[in-house]
C-alpha cells in the first residue's frame, strides 16, 4: 500500500485558473499518475519521467556557472505542505498564485502545494506586471509565491492599485529591503508577509514574519534544526542545518559547497545565530572573498545597496586584484547618487567593502529563477 507522503497528490478540490501555463499540464499529468518530475529552465519547464518510485527533480540554470539537477523526495515537500497547512490555515478555499515560471523550485513548490491541498491554482509568470496585478485582483489570489525582484517589478506597475484578497506573501529568493516590505504593506493591505530563507537544497531553514529583528531572517522553520560552526569573532560561521525537508542528492553535477556530516547539511551559507535563535546570514561561502585580508560577501553589499533610495536592484561583482586580493565592482537597477551609494557602504560596512565603482544600468539580466546572472554580468561588465 502506498503511504500518502510517498507520492504527490492531486486533489479534486484543485481548479487550474491558468491551465495554458507551458509545463502545468505535464505537471497536472505527473501529479495524477504518479509520476516522477523534472523542472529545467528551458523551452519545456517540465519534463515527465514515468519511474517506479516517484522522485521530483529540480535542475539548476547554474548562477555561479554550475549547472546542477537536485533530486528529492515528495515526503521530503509533502511535510512542509501540511506544516504550512498547520500553521497558516491554508485549505481548499485559497487561491494560490506565483509570479515565476515552473521550472523555478518556488513556483514548483507553490503549484504542488495547492494541488496538494485543494487549493485553486493560477501560475502568473508569463504575464507581465500590469497583466499579474489584473489577474492577482480578477482571479482573487489569497496566497502568493514570489522572489523580491519579482515584487518589485509587480511594485513598479501598481500605481495606486490595492489587492485587499492576499492574506499570505511567502517571499524567497533573496532578503526583502525596508522599502519593498513598506510598498508592499500598502499593495497588499490585508497581508501578512513571510521570507522563506532556504535553497533548493534544503527547502524551508527559516521563516521571517513580521515580528523578526532587522537583518535576520527569523527563527528556524518547524522541526528545523540549526547550528554555526567555527564562528569567528563576529560570531560568523558556517551555517549547518538537520531537517525532514531536505533533498536526497544530485542526480547530475555536483557541489563542492554541499557536505553532510552525521546527519547535518551544509551548502556553504555563512552567517551568525543570535542568542534567541534568529539568523542573520551573510552569503555563500563560494562568493566570499577577500578585500586587503578581510572578509567581503558581496551579498552584505547588495543587501546596503538596496537599501538606498531609487535602488531596485544591485549585484555585487569580484574581480582579482593583485594588490587588495579582490575588488568589488557593483551594478545598480534603477536612480541613485553613486557617491551616496559607495559612502553607505562605508558606513555600514567598512571602507574594505566599498565598491571601487558602481554602475547604472537599465536591466538587471536575471535567470529563470528569479535571481540576477552573476556570469552575464561579469562577462558584460566592459560593455556597460
Amino acid at each position: 500500500m502506498t503511504n500518502s507522503h510517498d507520492r504527490f497528490q492531486l486533489s479534486p478540490e484543485t481548479r487550474v485558473l491558468t491551465p495554458d501555463v507551458k509545463g502545468l499540464s505535464e505537471l497536472l499529468l505527473a501529479l495524477r499518475e504518479g509520476h516522477s518530475i523534472l523542472a529545467r529552465p528551458n523551452d519545456t519547464p517540465i519534463e515527465i519521467r514515468p519511474e517506479p518510485v516517484q522522485w521530483l527533480y529540480c535542475q539548476s540554470s547554474g548562477s555561479t556557472g554550475f549547472a546542477k539537477t537536485i533530486r528529492r523526495t515528495p515526503h521530503s515537500w509533502i511535510s512542509s505542505f501540511e506544516m504550512d497547512r498547520e500553521i497558516f490555515a491554508l485549505s481548499s478555499g485559497d487561491v494560490y498564485a506565483s509570479l515565476g515560471n515552473l521550472s523555478h523550485s518556488l513556483t514548483l513548490f507553490a503549484a504542488v502545494a495547492a494541488c496538494h491541498i485543494g487549493a485553486d491554482l493560477a501560475m502568473l509568470g508569463g504575464s507581465g506586471p500590469r497583466r499579474q496585478l489584473e489577474q492577482l485582483e480578477t482571479l482573487g489570489v489569497t496566497v502568493l509565491y514570489a522572489t523580491p525582484a519579482q515584487l518589485r517589478l509587480l511594485l513598479r506597475a501598481s500605481e495606486e492599485r490595492y489587492l485587499p484578497h492576499v492574506r499570505l506573501l511567502f517571499s524567497s529568493g533573496g532578503k526583502l529591503d525596508d522599502e519593498t516590505r513598506s510598498n508592499l504593506m500598502h499593495l497588499l493591505p490585508h497581508c501578512d508577509i513571510h521570507e522563506i530563507f532556504g535553497a533548493t537544497e534544503t527547502s524551508y531553514m527559516t521563516l521571517a514574519g513580521p515580528d523578526a529583528p532587522a537583518g535576520s531572517v527569523g527563527k528556524a522553520y518547524p522541526s528545523v534544526e540549526i547550528k554555526v560552526t567555527d564562528a569567528d569573532t563576529n560570531g560568523v560561521g558556517e551555517i549547518w542545518i538537520r531537517s525532514p525537508f531536505v533533498f536526497d542528492g544530485y542526480a547530475e553535477g555536483h557541489s563542492a559547497e554541499t557536505r553532510w556530516e552525521g546527519g547535518w547539511l551544509s551548502i556553504g551559507e555563512m552567517g551568525r545565530l543570535d542568542a534567541s535563535g534568529n539568523l542573520y546570514p551573510k552569503g555563500r561561502r563560494n562568493r566570499m572573498v577577500t578585500v586587503a585580508d578581510k572578509n567581503v560577501f558581496p551579498e552584505e553589499i547588495e543587501a546596503v545597496l538596496m537599501r538606498a533610495e531609487g535602488v531596485e536592484m544591485a549585484v555585487a561583482l569580484s574581480f582579482p586584484d593583485e594588490l587588495r586580493g579582490h575588488q568589488i565592482l557593483a551594478v545598480v537597477q534603477g536612480r541613485a547618487d553613486l557617491n551616496a551609494l559607495r559612502h553607505l557602504c562605508r558606513a555600514e560596512i567598512g571602507g574594505h567593502a566599498v565598491p571601487r565603482e558602481v554602475r547604472i544600468v537599465e536591466t538587471i539580466p536575471m535567470l529563470a529563477a528569479g535571481k540576477p546572472d552573476l556570469q552575464t554580468l561579469k562577462r558584460m561588465w566592459d560593455t556597460f
